[in-house]
């Protein structure tokens, strides 16, 4: 549709950013806080972009008072982080360290002072290594009690003061690095593996949000899905049906078990045949149909072209991890899809397709299948920012990006999309997991390369005041 006016953003709609724990906080084994997955795997030869790892990231875990500073004078709404599992238990279960639990109630507090809206992620990728080391981490059904009892103490400390929780960040991109490319810890190559962690993840997840409906009934909980909505390359219908195949496998495949229960068809009995399904036991499907969500959380960055690809056809290909453009090569299961770059749009450094469009168009899909609201949970831009004189960052490339993104939102709110609120990629620069500091997402450049030896001085950039100017308004200005 095409309108001649759109309608307002709500006037509680929490305008935010986000970051993960990893990825700012540092001081990775201070006050009692254990090793995780991602503390030992970075420091393994050639995991990441030049050995970049988050023993001090932008140090968020000493300076979050001045990051909560520049989120107070920008006007922030709300402000999403994680919490580091191994700082509450740093043997993944057990006894829970004081000192962990004391910093998240400190930064939830002053977060709070500053008007500023909580929204906690109680998992974002860093399993603790004991668990890991102990069964396999997301590999046992062990894992779903320790996850939820690890859940039930953050309710408990934190359910009084924060209404909006993310259970699993991007659980399809933990477990397919994970278990499918070996690109994230425990880096296996292994299709069935992958699937039996997967529903694991699902179980504890469901598990959780039964948990918190128990402790914390007045608040909101929800996945978040990192979500690529797919086009076919051609109206040709050996296209449309690789389409079908590529939303079915890498969309369906997670949001339908979040929202109801239960898994697609064809794509089970697909990877059934294969011997790749999941192992179903006994009340499986009734606790992951009582554990569905208030919300559907999002992180959008690109869309998905495909088209028909033959049994003898292309299977797995290199990714762009270097901000080489063009490097990225066409990648697919034979017989199923393979993906081809959109001729339509523009794409970053990291050949990562600019599609705010395909935000709305996603946005659409999501209320039309399941009847959520919706909570962007991340969108946002990495690029190769530039610290010019007296401290100046002209980034006008990502005020277009997140303009053309929070446009398409409020284009969504206006075809009847409930939408609750649009969180940033991020708020300070941070460690990207495998692109070390070279690709830069804040609206606060981090005085912090790859070499190690900068002051992680905070300077904002051009950015940060164009969004403090949408927060200012509304959105009514984009």
């Amino acid at each position: 549709m095409i309108y001649e006016k759109l309608s307002k953003f709500p006037d509680n709609f929490l305008w935010g950013s986000a970051s993960a724990a990893y990825q700012v906080e540092g001081a990775w084994d201070k006050d009692g806080k254990g090793p995780s997955v991602w503390d030992i795997y970075t420091k393994l030869p050639g995991t990441t972009y030049m050995g970049t790892n988050g023993d001090v990231a932008v140090d968020h875990y000493h300076r979050y008072k001045e990051d909560v500073a520049l989120m107070k004078e920008m006007g922030l709404k709300a402000y999403r982080f994680s919490i580091a599992w191994s700082r509450i238990y740093p043997n993944g279960k057990g006894e829970v360290n004081e000192s962990g639990l004391k910093f998240y109630d400190d930064l939830i507090n002053e977060l709070i002072a500053n008007d500023i809206v909580p929204l906690v992620t109680i998992y974002h990728w860093d399993v603790p290594q004991a668990l890991m080391d102990a069964y396999g981490a997301w590999e046992s059904r062990e894992i779903i009690d320790d996850f939820n009892e690890y859940c039930i103490t953050l309710f408990k400390a934190y359910g009084d003061r924060v209404k909006h929780w993310v259970t699993l960040n991007e659980q399809n991109v933990f477990i397919g690095l994970g278990y499918g490319t070996a690109l994230h810890p425990p880096g296996v190559k292994d299709q069935k593996r992958l699937y039996a962690a997967n529903h694991i993840a699902f179980l504890a997840n469901a598990k959780a949000i039964q948990s918190f409906r128990k402790i914390v009934p007045d608040g909101k909980i929800g996945p978040s899905f990192a979500y690529s909505p797919t086009y076919p390359a051609s109206s040709k219908p050996e296209d449309i049906l690789a389409f079908e195949n590529h939303e079915e496998l890498t969309s369906h495949w997670w949001m339908d078990v979040y929202a109801k229960g239960e898994y697609p068809k064809a794509a089970y009995k697909y990877l059934a045949s294969k011997g790749l399904a999941p192992k179903i036991k006994e009340g499986d499907i009734e606790l992951l149909k009582s554990g569905t969500p208030d919300f559907m959380g999002v992180n959008y960055y690109r869309t998905a072209t495909v088209e028909m690809n033959p049994l003898d056809g292309v299977g797995e290909a290199k990714m762009n991890t270097s901000g080489k453009k063009g490097t990225t090569q066409d990648s697919g299961i034979p017989g199923v899809f393979k993906t081809k770059r959109n001729e339509h749009l523009e794409a970053t450094n990291w050949d990562w397709e600019i599609d705010p469009e395909g935000l709305r168009i996603g946005l659409r899909r999501i209320t039309n299948r399941y009847g959520l609201p919706i909570l962007i949970t991340e969108n946002g831009l990495g690029e190769f920012d530039k610290l010019e004189e007296n401290d100046v960052v002209n980034d006008d490339y990502r005020i277009a990006y997140l303009e053309a993104h929070v446009k398409a939102c409020k284009e969504a709110i206006t075809d009847g999309v409930e939408l609750i609120g649009y969180c940033t990629w991020s708020f300070t620069d941070l460690l990207s997991w495998l692109n070390g500091y070279q690709k830069r997402y804040g609206f606060v450049y981090v005085n912090k390369d790859e070499t190690g030896d900068k002051d992680l001085r905070r300077i904002k950039k051009k950015s940060y005041y164009w969004y403090k100017e949408v927060i200012e308004t509304n959105g009514e200005n984009v």
